[in-house]
């Protein structure tokens, strides 16, 4: 076996559903901003990415409004904001979705950051998981909140080769702002 593992280097992939949003009467789903609580949390989930050593070469986000706040808020606390990439697929987006996606990512990029929105992000993580870290198959089944972060971590040639269960769930991390 070769120090890059059995089929390609290792690849993380990160999956942060966005942070609480608001609910402003007579605004469109895709437009709504975050709440005051998803403005505090979102930073600490840029806080939480960076002190974990998860930081991305590369971020697909999702295009509403509530998506690419929680990356702004999130890179903003990093020195330097890797590319990112919005992407409309992923608003709304169902498995098969995300997977097309995720797939287009090209093959340099080792850690891939996607914001994104439930349920497509729960159900990708249970897809894409063949086992996990101690309960935290479980706790995604039961709740996938808002600005949780899961690691799913795999060996690939490519984006291209991820398939449904190849994947290790090796974190799970639901990071809160203070109260201020």
């Amino acid at each position: 076996m070769s120090a890059a593992g059995p089929s390609g280097p290792p690849r993380r992939l990160v999956v942060l559903r966005h942070a609480k949003s608001a609910y402003p009467d007579g605004v469109p789903d895709h437009d709504r901003p975050l709440a005051p609580r998803g403005r505090r949390d979102a930073p600490a989930a840029g806080r939480h990415l960076a002190g974990a050593g998860l930081l991305p070469d590369l971020a697909l986000c999702s295009t509403a409004r509530r998506a690419r706040q929680t990356w702004q808020l999130a890179s903003g606390q990093w020195a330097a904001a890797p590319p990112v990439s919005l992407d409309a697929r992923l608003y709304g987006a169902d498995v098969p979705e995300l997977l097309d996606a995720v797939r287009d990512v090209p093959e340099r990029v080792t850690t891939l950051l996607l914001v994104g929105h439930n349920p497509g992000l729960e159900e990708l993580i249970l897809t894409l998981a063949g086992d996990g870290a101690d309960d935290a198959l479980e706790r995604v089944r039961t709740k996938y909140p808002t600005s949780a972060v899961a690691v799913l971590a795999w060996h690939g040639a490519s984006w291209r080769a991820l398939l449904p269960g190849a994947a290790r769930l090796t974190d799970l991390a639901v990071p809160r702002g203070g109260t201020a």
